[in-house]
């Protein structure tokens, strides 16, 4: 039985979850005894679904997402959606309609975005696992921050149905978890689960492109590839940044399509001029950045047909005040899966020096998820570096 009131007050510091289901139950089945939380712009039937918008505070889902669908068949209670940012284009939910989410190690600072209330919820115990979404990294930097478990399953590899998008092309719904064993049990439940074994040396970007990371998250990473043995290094055909920006050129396109219809007073004038990037591209610009898209793909999966899985931090630094500007390169390497459609497993890694959790990442092949996952398993033993918030646990 979930103590409804117990959760409550847990959850009112955090502003983890927006909306409970107070009737939730589970079944039996894979995932019996699993409470999970649900991002809000995932379709749960009889709540609100969101997708952190003020546009559509009122609109209540008639039916379940794919997704929440097979999680209930499979036994899983699903206790309410998770706060995120607005459309899901954003780095710390911080939102303007729904609140700020906090991280669980340290009130007052971001749990990442846009999955923050998913990350902050798992993290704080407040459910065993929660779905987020992945755009450019929406679901694996707030397991980073956080301290806890993502995976971002291949593109191809899990419905998008009853999905509020942020775009098409790039949003994945994963899972997040404080261990790999719940992260897994769910991901084969929502996704295409493919055996292959990962075979082949781990792969490392050669000087990170450039990005700059702060020191414990190169301190984790350093072990991590100690950790793993032999590796290889790959290039880029662009920077990590440029990257970034044509993934976000596009999520500002379909965001700013989708949403033209809406008042201006229900999008904040943050997203608002963030929607006005991708209709202000040229097409010249347009060009360049499908091309940047192209040789991106092409030369992650050319990587990867000899590589077992490509090793990288997860975002290049740790969780920072609400009070402050998200840094421009938080989604430098987690873009690059979703660039792709691969699949992707974020897992603690380290601590800042000031106790704050850092993470790292493996980026595989489509068909190869059981051997990423056990590839993630051999790195999560070496570095042992979960642990639980000191002052939550509901």
């Amino acid at each position: 039985m979930i103590a409804w009131d117990a959760l409550e007050a847990a959850n009112a510091p955090l502003n983890a979850f927006t909306d409970f289901d107070r009737t939730a139950t589970g079944g039996g089945g894979a995932l019996a005894g699993l409470a999970i939380g649900v991002k809000a712009n995932i379709m749960v039937k009889g709540l609100p679904w969101t997708g952190g918008c003020d546009l559509f505070r009122d609109r209540i889902a008639q039916r379940d997402a794919e997704v929440v669908s097979k999680l209930r068949a499979a036994g899983a209670a699903i206790i309410g959606s998770t706060n995120m940012e607005e459309a899901a284009l954003g780095a710390k939910t911080d939102n303007p309609f729904f609140g700020a989410t906090q991280n669980p190690h340290r009130l007052g600072y971001t749990p990442g975005g846009s999955s923050g209330g998913s990350g902050a919820a798992v993290a704080a115990g407040l459910c065993d696992a929660a779905l987020g979404t992945d755009t450019m990294g929406s679901a694996r930097i707030p397991a980073a921050y956080c301290g806890v478990y993502g995976f971002k399953p291949g593109h191809a590899s899990v419905s998008q149905d009853g999905l509020e998008m942020t775009e098409p092309s790039l949003d994945t719904i994963g899972p997040l978890a404080r261990d790999m064993d719940v992260l897994e049990r769910v991901s084969r439940v929502i996704s295409d689960f493919g055996g292959g074994i990962a075979g082949g040396p781990v792969a490392v970007v050669k000087a990170l492109g450039g990005v700059e990371c702060d020191p414990a998250v190169l301190n984790a990473f350093e072990a991590a590839q100690s950790a793993l043995g032999k590796y290889v290094e790959i290039e880029l055909p662009y920077p990590p940044s440029r990257i970034r920006f044509a993934g976000f050129i596009r999520a500002s396109r379909f965001l700013a399509a989708h949403l033209a219809a809406a008042e201006p007073v229900k999008i904040s004038p943050a997203l608002t001029k963030l929607l006005t990037y991708g209709p202000n591209r040229s097409m010249a610009d347009l060009a360049e950045d499908a091309q940047v898209i192209a040789e991106t793909q092409a030369a992650l999966k050319a990587a990867l047909e000899t590589c077992g899985a490509i090793l990288m931090p997860t975002a290049p630094q740790a969780a920072f005040p609400h009070s402050k500007a998200a840094p421009a390169n938080q989604a430098d390497f987690t873009c690059l899966a979703n660039i792709a459609g691969l699949p992707a497993i974020a897992i603690p890694a380290g601590w800042s020096n000031d106790g704050l959790p850092v993470g790292v990442q493996l980026m595989g092949k489509a068909g190869d998820e059981a051997g990423l996952f056990a590839l993630a398993r051999k790195l999560d033993a070496a570095l042992a570096a979960y642990r639980p918030p000191a002052n939550f646990g509901y």
